[in-house]
């Protein structure tokens, strides 16, 4: 792992994108055949944040991406403000138990882990490769890479409709373009780790009682506009940080 790394910071990440993006289509199957929601997916996943985590912290990685708290003050990003009402997205329509307790063990350990994997993997690994040569670029790739990896949903046996896969891929790359320019712009990957893996975990918890179509179109695009806005608000009012302006030239 070391040596892909070494040669190529690109190449590690993409390898990363790949076996990450195997290894949840491989869980659904899994998980079928074992009756627990989410059971191998949380040992999969638990399996790669620990390997991954430790790589990092044993070639002092963890600064490089993301890992430490932002020298911004949070009232230069609105104290998180519209982050946690994202965050809460899944919740909008109120809360619900919707698995078993074995089962809400297993999807809350597995999400909590997706938050992680996915934001070191795209805004660390993949943007900062990227970066070196054209900041937007990189911006762009990471954004975009992200939400369409969630085509996935429609072909790993999840059971996820094409309308709402739709949404979810549009919502991705939004949310996607948020999280790396708080990455860009504050330094730390820790707010969109946070925010990611709530979302993730939330939607365990989603009620979906009395949720209709019109109802959902709506959250949806509310969750759109506050992303965007906020985002756009970020780039106007925040400078990069110094690393990347020493390196990307497409600012």
């Amino acid at each position: 792992m070391k040596k892909i790394y070494e040669k190529s910071e690109l190449a590690f990440a993409l390898v990363w994108i790949a076996v990450y993006c195997f290894l949840q289509s491989l869980a659904n199957p899994i998980n079928k055949r074992i009756g627990i929601e989410n059971a191998a997916s949380a040992v999969f996943c638990i399996i790669q944040t620990v390997t991954l985590f430790c790589f990092m912290k044993k070639n002092r990685l963890l600064k490089r991406y993301g890992l430490n708290r932002t020298s911004v003050p949070a009232r230069r990003f609105l104290y998180y403000i519209p982050l946690i009402l994202l965050a809460a997205r899944n919740l909008w329509n109120g809360a619900a138990v919707n698995f078993p307790l074995s089962g809400t063990i297993c999807s809350i350990a597995c999400m909590l882990c997706v938050g992680f994997l996915e934001e070191v993997i795209f805004r660390g690994f993949l943007f900062k490769a990227l970066a070196k040569d054209n900041v937007k670029t990189a911006i762009f790739i990471s954004s975009v890479t992200f939400g369409f990896g969630h085509l996935l949903n429609l072909i790993n046996g999840s059971g996820m409709e094409l309308a709402e896969n739709m949404f979810q891929i549009a919502g991705a790359i939004l949310l996607g373009f948020l999280f790396v320019i708080l990455f860009y712009r504050g330094g730390s990957l820790l707010p969109s780790i946070i925010a990611h893996s709530f979302i993730n975990a939330s939607s365990i918890f989603a009620n979906k009682t009395g949720l209709t179509v019109e109802k959902s179109v709506v959250f949806n695009l509310i969750m759109f506009a506050i992303t965007a806005v906020y985002a756009i608000a970020l780039t106007k009012t925040l400078p990069p940080q110094k690393e990347f302006t020493l390196s990307g030239q497409g600012q």
